[in-house]
């Protein structure tokens, strides 16, 4: 019987819902020719509000991805997401449901925050109707797991199941335990990822009253600017993501292609503020500790770091701290960029969509560019791919994610060459 060190986890399925589009390979071309999907919000007239900005999905459609018109109804704008971006890794994945056991397949699908135009939406109703106009289904609709667990509904899933709640850290932490689940030997496939829904008045007002956003609103598309002197905060994106995950000898004999294999994961708390990071990145730098011990890598055997890095005047500053912390002299030589600026922070979907980014950049060996960063910060001083995408050999890479609560997760993933 394997043991949990024999057993080897890789990427089989990517399935992408995002402002740059809803499909890994138009994401990654639209990225690495450094377009951005930030734009002025039209989803509701944001007048009035601090910050006007976000990276909207334009014109999703997730209906080919439900059972039936009235099963869409009943869900948040952040399950149809997932459901879509779901289907999609599935369909990547070449997966055939009629022929693997769905008792060893899970699912691990997070959220930040769940169904807030759900919950913006029933409240109004309270307020203007009473409480027997209420919908039946808006607990259903607005609580974070039923991303996970409709979209094992609808696809018959019964292995391990969950949802991920750790704000911005949710999706990688998903990706995380979905690889330990694997390696114990409780499933050999996993859906894993994130999904957010929380451009809305309700959300746009709650994280503008935190002074977290960028009030660039007359230059939209150079307003999220990671590791730049004149960066003002994040923007808001909205969006899902989704990898199929897989036992090895599964993927071999089904003759699966393999994006890469993820090797490590790491996972701790700051235990500092409730939403400011360690300012010395002590917490985050234990959790890249763990994801190289479980990888059986040294720091210079990393290539390329996806940071977490928003755009904000501190956490840009402390990830830099973190990465010299743990890498030493090789922190300079590490190919270190934020995609935050072409696609905005996507909060519990954040981890997943860069993973996702993370294996295109090992397919086509690309680092992709940190856009917007035009005068760098004296104490952000790493090389951060500045604005242009660069073509470079890479075997290794590392995807920082960091969350309010003080989360931190990280996981380690390598070129798949047999």
């Amino acid at each position: 019987m394997s043991s949990w060190s024999d057993r080897r986890v890789v990427i089989t399925g990517l399935g992408v819902v995002s402002s740059l589009g809803s499909d890994p390979s138009t994401l990654w071309q639209r990225l690495v020719n450094g377009e951005c999907g930030i734009d002025r919000i039209k989803g509701f007239d944001p007048t009035g509000f601090d910050c006007q900005i976000a990276a909207e999905v334009p014109n999703f459609d997730p209906t080919a991805a439900f059972p039936s018109p009235k099963e869409l109804r009943r869900t948040d704008r952040f399950t149809q997401f997932a459901v879509f971006a779901g289907a999609e890794a599935l369909k990547d994945s070449g997966v055939d449901l009629n022929v693997v056991d769905l008792n060893e397949f899970g699912v691990f699908i997070g959220s930040g925050i769940g169904g807030l135009r759900t919950t913006e939406d029933q409240h109004k109703v309270l307020l203007n109707k009473g409480p027997g106009r209420v919908s039946p289904f808006m607990i259903p609709m607005l609580i974070l797991n039923m991303a996970s667990g409709l979209f094992s509904l609808y696809y018959r899933l019964k292995g391990p199941n969950l949802a991920t709640c750790s704000a911005c850290a949710t999706a990688t932490h998903a990706l995380g335990e979905a690889w330990a689940v694997i390696k114990r030997g409780d499933a050999k496939l996993m859906a894993a990822g994130g999904t957010e829904a929380t451009v809305v008045p309700f959300g746009l007002a709650g994280f503008a009253a935190m002074k977290a956003m960028s009030t660039r609103n007359d230059d939209p598309r150079h307003a999220s600017r990671p590791f730049d002197r004149d960066r003002d905060g994040f923007v808001m994106g909205e969006g899902a993501a989704v990898l199929i995950l897989e036992e090895l000898e599964h993927a071999r004999k089904r003759g699966a292609r393999i994006y890469c294999e993820l090797v490590g994961y790491g996972n701790t708390s700051d235990a500092c503020h409730m939403t400011a990071p360690d300012p010395e990145g002590e917490g985050a730098a234990r959790a890249m500790q763990m994801a190289l011990r479980h990888a059986g890598l040294a720091t210079d055997q990393i290539d390329y770091v996806n940071c977490h890095a928003t755009s904000t005047p501190v956490g840009d500053v402390c990830e830099t701290k973190m990465l010299k912390r743990v890498f030493g002299a090789h922190a300079y030589k590490l190919a270190a960029s934020s995609t935050k600026g072409a696609v905005g922070h996507m909060l519990g979907a954040a981890g997943a969509i860069e993973t996702i980014i993370c294996c295109k950049a090992l397919e086509h060996q690309i680092a992709p560019p940190t856009i917007n960063l035009e005068n760098p910060d004296p104490e952000c001083d790493l090389d951060y791919v500045a604005n242009v995408a660069r073509p470079m050999k890479m075997d290794t890479f590392a995807n920082n994610s960091f969350g309010f609560g003080g989360h931190n997760a990280i996981v380690i993933g390598r070129r798949f060459t047999g």
